[in-house]
């Protein structure tokens, strides 16, 4: 989760782009005018400033010089109408990541375009937060089947070897991606992920491999695809069951020959990449039904490994809880948040059929709904018999509902719609038709007594 403060003078564009950004988790702040918005960044930090150029007062380059002399990590994304590409290529000279033309044309368009900026301040800062790291990813606390995984995983790490994960969603797979990483000869190089179910076939080949200016409607500029962007380091492929086969026979070539074109373009550029790929699919039942390409498959597959469930590791389920509140509370800037002997006893009773996602997104809804510094059974919402969401009320004699207030109706929705996503709040916002920062607001209203 990034914060993003949004600057626009029209009120419509600003919701627009905030609610957007909050769909994604971003906590955003927004003004009103340039003026508004540097008296904000004086107050605050924030990690991306997605700014209107032309504005009364300071306008938008005004305010970019500004952020890029007083806090130069900041990244910058401004938005343009199409008569003033000139100023976003001026802004751009200035230190702007990019630019928007307006009217957005979708939030698709600016979700990828948020994240690009995001990913290139972590690039930028890898090598620093790589030296004052001291302390190693943690993928086990002991549990018998998680031994022979973080032993292979040792073995290969140091290797070149392209590696398969294999699993359940959210068992995981990233993380342990972003280990073998850190164990590797790779570790002071860049770490880039790109998750294959995310995008459109379209939006994902160029950003897999980067574009010419004039490729395709709206490349108005040359731009660097994500292979190229983790030159040196780890190129992480999720969710690569999701490719299409135009996608999957151009990633073969790549995998084989390490070279690959931009989108548009005719100069071949070299693939000095580690690979690791990741997948919740079944990848040779897709090879028997045509789905999936037998000889990708086998060049993915150097080195397979399966990550066991949550269920196969209860050992592990405790101090994974630990860790992950202890996060949560540093996030919400709430530290030493705790778990009490019950919460964790009602955690330990619950099968977890959403993994290690499901668990982070339970914590971090009880430890928004605590008020104090310890979460109890009731902010966990959880059925322990192992059903993924909350109890149903027993149907009402007659079938008839029984009359409902319309805050216990929307409470109901609301709790409905958690359990129905597995727990992820960005999805049960989407699926209720509200935002993020509303979902929050209502959870903290309906917490139980």
């Amino acid at each position: 989760m990034a914060r993003i403060l949004v600057v626009d003078d029209e009120e419509g564009v600003r919701s627009f782009l905030a609610e957007a950004l909050e769909f994604e988790g971003h906590s955003v702040t927004t003004a009103a005018d340039g003026d508004e918005a540097a008296r904000l960044l004086a107050k605050q930090g924030v990690d991306l400033l997605l700014t209107d150029l032309r504005m009364p007062g300071l306008d938008g380059l005004s305010l970019l010089r500004k952020v890029k002399e007083e806090q130069p990590d900041v990244e910058v994304v401004v938005l343009t109408a199409v008569g003033t590409v000139e100023s976003a290529v001026a802004a751009m000279k200035a230190g702007a990541f990019d630019y928007l033309l307006k009217p957005v044309g979708s939030p698709a368009e600016l979700r990828l375009t948020v994240a690009r900026a995001l990913e290139r301040r972590a690039l930028l800062n890898w090598k620093t937060e790589a030296r004052q790291s001291t302390g190693e990813v943690e993928l086990s606390w002991g549990a018998a089947a998680m031994v022979p995984v973080v032993e292979a995983l040792r073995k290969v790490a140091p290797t070149q070897a392209t590696v398969l994960l294999v699993g359940e969603s959210g068992t995981g797979k990233e993380v342990t991606a972003r280990a073998l990483h850190q164990w590797s000869e790779r570790a002071d190089g860049p770490f880039v992920a790109v998750n294959c179910a995310a995008l459109t076939e379209t939006l994902l080949e160029s950003e897999l491999f980067g574009h010419e200016k004039g490729a395709f409607t709206g490349a108005v500029a040359q731009r660097r695809g994500r292979i190229e962007l983790a030159q040196g380091g780890t190129f992480f492929l999720d969710e690569v069951g999701e490719l299409k086969a135009e996608l999957q026979a151009k990633l073969l070539r790549v995998l084989q020959e390490r070279r690959f074109e931009r989108v548009g373009g005719t100069r071949t550029l070299e693939a000095d990449v580690r690979w690791v790929a990741a997948t919740n699919r079944d990848l040779k039942g897709m090879m028997a039904r045509g789905e999936f390409r037998e000889d990708l498959y086998h060049r993915l597959a150097v080195f397979p490994i399966r990550l066991p469930s949550l269920r196969e590791r209860r050992e592990d389920l405790r101090p994974l809880a630990e860790l992950l509140l202890r996060r949560i509370g540093e996030e919400l800037g709430r530290p030493g948040l705790r778990l009490s002997s019950e919460a964790l006893a009602r955690l330990e009773a619950f099968t977890w059929p959403g993994n290690v996602r499901e668990l982070r997104n339970a914590l971090e809804r009880a430890a928004i709904l605590a008020d104090g510094p310890v979460v109890e059974p009731r902010h966990l919402w959880l059925d322990p018999t192992g059903a993924p969401g909350p109890v149903d009320a027993p149907a009402p004699e007659g079938g008839r509902l029984p009359s409902l207030t319309l805050e216990e109706l929307e409470r109901r929705a609301i709790e409905q719609a958690i359990a129905d996503e597995a727990g992820n709040r960005k999805r049960a916002a989407q699926r209720l038709g509200i935002g993020l920062r509303t979902l929050y607001d209502k959870l903290r209203r309906y917490e139980a007594p």
